[in-house]
């Protein structure tokens, strides 16, 4: 398989729905020739009980890594760990790992648990998150459902397993941060005088600015950290019906579904996984990151503010201000940093 930026322009021309043409994770690591060449190497996929994290961990067990999957009551999904391995002819472990991002305790302990059973980490996977969520819902901690749990908690997990990363990377293969944002981020970069948006209840803001802070967290990691052999990358996987969509109100919902061209570019979770995997495991992005990718590609800026099929990235995406800044705010609001050897 070619090392190409764009492997799979032609597979993304003409989309007609899930299941049709485009790649999914497996075929991705089919393509490249990697099942069972990663044995001894580790993956931990956050939010991996369900649809594209569920399908993305699938696909790289066939690579013979380890996966660790950690997410909301992982270990009373009794099923998953025979339902993985009975599609994948990886070699590798599979550990469950309960992970609530809305508490800064549990991060914390999942951080404890992945330590004492793994001493290394080549790929961490930030997938969890959460759209919609009550008026005034908080975390555990005080914060806005939305970013707490799709960037805090995230940014609490990922500072404390950076020093494994760093020492898990190689020359043959350097760590990797794969965080999923989304074409939503373009409704709202950082509020930073209303984190908590508590003038507002309004979905797309909330979840906007999570995905955005999920974009600038990768882009600093990558920037900050690639001269350590840590690369970074944000991932928009894709318009997926899966259950992050279940709670839509049901205006927006019908009119979606009516909407022929978005019922095209809708994907199978399994597809929608397929941006993640190539991110996380392929050559192409051998010692390198720090760009926004969409169909296995690197992502163009938007084109048109209004059209929910446009995948491209805002103006505000790449922002390196805003992304030292951030960076240095949740580390103050989580009271965590990285603690550097």
């Amino acid at each position: 398989m070619s090392t190409s930026p764009s492997p799979y322009t032609e597979q993304y021309a003409n989309p007609q729905g899930p299941n049709d043409g485009r790649p999914t994770g497996s075929q991705i690591i089919k393509d490249y020739g990697l099942e069972n060449r990663f044995s001894g190497r580790v993956a931990l996929v956050t939010g991996a009980t369900s649809g594209i994290g569920l399908e993305a961990a699938r696909a790289i067990h066939e690579t013979g890594a380890d996966i660790y999957i950690a997410a909301l009551e992982a270990t009373k999904a009794h099923n998953l760990i025979e339902d993985i391995k009975m599609s994948s002819k990886g070699t590798g472990k599979i550990e469950l790992l309960d992970l609530d991002l809305g508490s800064l305790v549990s991060v914390n302990d999942v951080v404890r648990k992945f330590k004492s059973l793994s001493g290394t980490l080549n790929i961490l996977i930030t997938n969890a998150g959460i759209m919609t969520a009550p008026p005034g819902s908080r975390t555990k901690e005080g914060f806005d459902m939305r970013f707490g749990i799709n960037h805090l908690g995230h940014y609490a997990l990922t500072a404390q397993l950076l020093p494994l990363l760093i020492r898990s990377s190689t020359p043959d293969f350097n760590s990797r941060l794969v965080a999923i944002t989304s074409s939503a981020h373009r409704f709202s970069s950082i509020r930073w005088d209303n984190l908590n948006l508590t003038q507002t209840d309004d979905v797309w803001t909330a979840y906007g600015q999570s995905k955005t802070a999920n974009l600038w967290m990768a882009n600093y990691i990558d920037r900050k950290y690639g001269p350590r052999g840590v690369h970074a990358s944000a991932v928009n996987p894709g318009m997926i019906w899966t259950g992050i969509l279940d709670n839509l109100d049901p205006v927006t919902s019908e009119h979606w579904k009516n909407d022929q061209s978005l019922m095209n570019i809708m994907q199978s979770p399994a597809q929608g996984s397929a941006t993640t995997v190539w991110a996380a495991v392929s050559p192409t992005w051998e010692g390198k990151g720090g760009k926004y990718l969409v169909t296995c590609r690197i992502g163009e800026p938007l084109k048109d503010m209004n059209s929910i099929v446009d995948p491209g990235y805002a103006t505000h995406a790449y922002d390196e201000e805003g992304e030292n800044r951030l960076w240095e705010l949740s580390s103050q609001l989580t009271g965590i940093s990285v603690q550097e050897t």
